[in-house]
């Protein structure tokens, strides 16, 4: 069975070791290691520490994605982002587990550093690690429930905040922005273009794109949870037809989790201290084909191997009767909500509704029990443990305060069904129209409806408007039959739609004449000024609510509107420029022009604007 590192569980040393691992830095063998209190590279043939870092230094945890060349996993410092880059140096397998090993340590400890908790000393969670010949298995009774669901976690994201940065404040956060600019290119283009330029600032440039930031923090918050596979090891065929079942740390830690039993059979059978007792390797090999095993199995097919398999004198006396009884074996001893209680309703059903369907009950296939019950186990593990680690809003037992008498009670019914459709909707107050010449726009309007409603209208007969109607229906059947419908109109339709798809495909078919430098340019013009335009609107007239970066003064937004309007009046310039570069480079300056004609529109009627409008003071 293949191995890693693991904790070692010698002698108490002045630092307890957790993991061990060979690893290079900086293309310099060495051994990494993780105690206690720090997290340690040596090199190769020197007795002292290289790197040093202390549990309370650790801010993010990177690693190599699975099938890279090499097995690397890089440790961000609370003051360096660049921390430490360390590739682990054993075979790929091995290498592997030895990366998750660190990972899984690491990442509690920076759970606990974001926290706020103190990690100075702290001891680590007891995880099972793999078996080796070197050190036994830690016991798996030191596995708590609350502990173990961390080690599941994946590497911890990369959003530790810059010092003095709240982590509350998304907005101002450096880290989100810089990753909102390297997932979007464009938009990193654009920043490069006008923000490093100078042109715009940082917070003009993120004005009215708060969303983007919001957006990035909410991925980052979120953490992986446990997987909801069932433990089922599957044995893998190598080289020679043999059979293997690769054990791994974490495969040790979910049988644990999954199967108390295995647990307390390796915990009386495998002490290492007197002989006659199970090594590490004989317990799992002996496991593995025995009956106990195969009871574990996530198939109802596995039941067929306890006829195959041999006897195990050991493993035997931990088998448990199959829970293939009407009635479950564990009973459920909390309190269901009465919104998920099928059985809440039972009393108002009485015999005038139908009797049960027997052929409905659950056991008709008696081999099927065993495994429906234990997926149903292994789904409510998941799901306590979910809300165990989840926020307290999430989670369904909430303790409230009656409004009755002011008592805490268990459940509170009445935000579920205090539902946002059933409130009435609330008007939003607007935006005031700020217009010109307002009161002359109204008093004109004033007039030409009072005078069409002082005209006299022509009075009409009903009578007589009823007979006309009758004679223009008489016949009508008769003149819908002589209706003929002419085919030339349809004709005409159908041609335009035909030569409207003919030129579609012949734009898309066409190929492009314009150079790359040239197109780049043009697109480089149309962004900025895009942009400019979005910076002069937004400070002429009044902020959309929520937006931190819009300058709230008068004069702020004043002067920002005439520095736009200073950058929109050398849009024509710009593109002067790009007609004459194409123009000398063998393009149809006509082509340039069409495609920027838009933009060029719209830099004039924001510059119209500005120009008979003068901005308030």
């Amino acid at each position: 069975m293949d191995a890693g590192c693991c904790r070692t569980n010698a002698r108490m040393p002045p630092s307890t070791l957790f993991c061990s691992a060979k690893a290079s830095y900086k293309k310099i063998p060495g051994l990494l290691q993780l105690t206690d209190t720090h997290l340690q590279w040596t090199q190769d043939g020197k007795s002292a520490p290289s790197v040093r870092v202390p549990h309370a230094d650790a801010a993010s945890l990177f690693s190599s994605k699975e099938g890279a060349a090499q097995v690397r996993m890089k440790i961000g410092l609370v003051k360096d982002d660049a921390g430490h880059n360390f590739t682990f140096t054993s075979p790929a397998p091995v290498a592997l587990v030895e990366r998750e090993n660190f990972k899984r340590e690491l990442t509690a400890i920076i759970g606990r550093n974001r926290s706020g908790q103190d990690a100075g000393v702290a001891k680590l969670p007891k995880t099972t690690p793999i078996p080796v010949s070197s050190a036994p298995t830690p016991r798996p009774q030191h596995l708590s429930p609350s502990r173990a669901s961390t080690s599941r976690a994946a590497s911890v994201s990369s959003d530790a905040r810059t010092p003095g940065t709240p982590i509350n404040d998304p907005i101002n956060d450096f880290r989100l922005r810089k990753k909102v600019l390297l997932k979007t290119p464009e938009l990193a283009a654009l920043h490069r273009d006008l923000v490093i330029s100078g042109q715009i600032t940082e917070s003009e440039f993120w004005e009215g794109r708060e969303n983007l930031l919001l957006a990035q923090a909410a991925a980052d918050s979120q953490r992986r949870g446990r997987p909801g596979q069932l433990v089922d090891p599957r044995p893998q065929t190598v080289e020679g037809g043999e059979v293997k079942i690769v054990v791994t740390p974490q495969l040790v830690h979910d049988i644990f989790e999954e199967y108390p039993v295995v647990a307390k059979a390796y915990d009386e059978n495998v002490p290492n201290k007197h002989p006659g007792q199970l090594s590490e390797a004989e317990f799992w090999t002996r496991y593995f084909q025995s009956k106990l095993f195969n009871s574990h199995r996530a198939s109802i097919r596995s039941t067929a191997a306890q006829h195959v398999v041999k006897d195990d004198p050991i493993f035997d006396k931990y088998l448990e009767k199959p829970d293939d009884e009407l009635e479950p074996r564990r009973q459920r001893d909390e309190d269901i909500e009465m919104f998920l209680d099928l059985g809440a309703t039972n009393e108002d059903h009485g015999e005038a509704w139908n009797e049960k369907d027997v052929t409905m009950q659950a056991g008709k296939q008696k081999g099927a029990l065993p495994l429906i019950r234990k997926f149903n186990e292994h789904s409510e593990r998941l799901l306590k443990s979910a809300m165990s680690e989840g926020p307290a809003a999430k989670r369904s037992r909430i303790e409230s305060a009656d409004p009755a008498d002011g008592s805490m009670q268990p459940w509170n019914y009445y935000p579920q069904i205090d539902l946002e459709d059933l409130h009435d909707p609330q008007a939003s107050a607007g935006i005031l129209l700020d217009m010109k010449d307002r009161k002359k726009y109204f008093e004109g309007r004033a007039g030409v409806v009072g005078a069409a409603e002082q005209a006299a209208r022509p009075a009409v007969d009903l009578r007589t408007a009823l007979q006309e109607a009758k004679n223009d229906l008489q016949g009508w059947s008769t003149t819908l039959g002589q209706l003929k419908i002419e085919r030339k109109s349809g004709d005409a339709a159908l041609l335009s739609m035909t030569q409207n798809v003919a030129a579609r495909l012949d734009v898309k078919t066409r190929k492009n004449d314009i150079p790359d430098d040239i197109f780049r340019q043009m697109r480089t013009c149309q962004t900025a000024a895009n942009e400019f335009l979005r910076q002069f609107w937004t400070s002429m007239y009044p902020p959309v609510a929520d937006q931190p970066f819009a300058p709230t003064n008068p004069a702020q937004k004043a002067a920002k509107a005439a520095r736009m309007a200073g950058y929109l009046a050398k849009t024509h310039e710009k593109v002067d420029a790009i007609v004459r570069a194409a123009q000398y480079a063998g393009v149809d300056r006509a082509k340039v022009e069409i495609a920027m004609k838009p933009i060029l529109d719209a830099v004039d009627k924001a510059m119209a604007s500005w120009s008979t409008r003068k901005p308030k003071a």
